[in-house]
């Protein structure tokens, strides 16, 4: 396996991040590879991580030490905004270092971490600095989470572009089918972004929410190219 951590963001805040990489880690667990989440940083709980005790729900394990120890998320804060300002509030400022020591941690244990950002992709973490920082210095390939809502085409196709004019590996665009409100918006949306791919980036894989069901046969080399 070539990568030992990825990185999944989204195109904005509840797109379906958490869920996709909870269904995600499950397949990978079930195809015998030794994976665990992470979350960048969680904001709007205390105790462990919101996002990460829904990761072992839908992986159907219980919560793990690391879990219980802090380590897949080591920065927790109480009121839910962006992390710089929770940050800020619960004066306890992100530390950027930290959290990629803790998640080397975890490489050494596991085959695959896969680490759920917070928000949309440059989300802004303390100083300036935006949760791109930490993919791009830890030269992380990135999955990107869009969604069936209304608005999602814009939004998926301004985080492409971001990621393209800042040097970010894009590899993989995970379509969640949520909200399931308006099939014929949901229906068009993906057919739209897999005829975009296919004709300006036909390097970055596009793969449908339907297709990480439970009972489907997904494996790593069906994520990345």
């Amino acid at each position: 396996m070539k990568h030992k951590q990825i990185f999944i963001s989204g195109i904005d805040t509840d797109c379906g991040k958490t869920y996709i990489t909870g269904l995600l880690a499950y397949h990978m667990r079930k195809s015998g590879i030794n994976c665990i989440t992470s979350k960048l940083v969680q904001t709007g709980c205390t105790g462990i991580a919101d996002d990460i005790i829904e990761h072992r729900r839908i992986m159907e394990i219980d919560l793990l030490t690391e879990d219980e120890n802090k380590q897949t998320c080591p920065f927790v804060y109480s009121f839910p905004a962006s992390p710089h300002l929770s940050a800020a509030i619960d004066q306890r400022p992100f530390e950027l270092e930290k959290v990629s020591e803790v998640f080397c941690s975890l490489q050494k244990k596991h085959e695959l971490v896969l680490t759920e950002g917070a928000g949309g992709i440059a989300v802004p973490l303390i100083n300036g600095i935006l949760s791109t920082e930490y993919i791009k210095e830890n030269h992380l390939p990135l999955i990107l989470v869009s969604s069936s809502k209304l608005g999602s085409i814009n939004h998926t196709l301004l985080s492409i572009d971001y990621c393209m004019n800042n040097n970010i590996e894009l590899k993989t665009v995970i379509y969640n089918q949520f909200p399931d409100d308006d099939k014929q918006i949901a229906n068009s949306s993906f057919e739209f972004l897999k005829e975009f791919l296919a004709k300006n980036h036909p390097n970055i894989k596009l793969i449908h929410s339907k297709d990480l069901d439970k009972d489907s046969v997904f494996e790593f080399c069906d994520l990345m190219m």
